[in-house]
């Protein structure tokens, strides 16, 4: 059953609850795939937003992406890293939300997305949304409620 409180809280923006975009890793449209996958090796994310000059979110780029890109037949081509560019490797559209959006909206997109991509009115990345975060403020929540 939801109570009034539980209504209160799903209706929160989610504003209060993003890790914000100086915080998370990136890269920019034209870089490299070697420069991504060091970003993605030494911050231990898997993927991470690809921004253009005026820091509007263009897609995701993955470890994952990166390694199929210089996948050869019997060898793994790291050679090709520096001239493959991340615009080419890039997963477009991403899973984003808006930054006036509630939180029971992002509680939903969460569900088959470990973070989400929060934009502006403009597409400029914002910052993200983790499950991570949003579990924590729900279990928070749940806990306060219960007592």
């Amino acid at each position: 059953m939801i109570s009034v409180t539980s209504r209160d809280f799903l209706d929160m923006q989610i504003e209060e609850f993003i890790i914000s975009s100086e915080k998370v890793a990136h890269v920019q449209m034209g870089n490299s795939a070697e420069h991504a996958l060091l970003v993605l090796t030494k911050t231990g994310y898997s993927s991470i937003p690809v921004l253009d000059s005026k820091y509007r979110l263009k897609g995701l780029v993955s470890t994952q992406r990166i390694t199929d890109a210089i996948l050869g037949l019997d060898h793994i081509e790291y050679e090709r890293l520096p001239d493959l560019k991340v615009d080419l490797l890039m997963q477009s559209p991403v899973p984003s939300i808006h930054i006036n959006e509630k939180f029971k909206k992002g509680l939903d997109l969460l569900i088959n997305h470990p973070f989400l991509c929060v934009v502006d009115d403009e597409e400029t990345f914002v910052g993200i949304l983790t499950r991570r975060v949003v579990l924590k403020q729900l279990k928070k929540h749940i806990y306060q409620n219960n007592q």
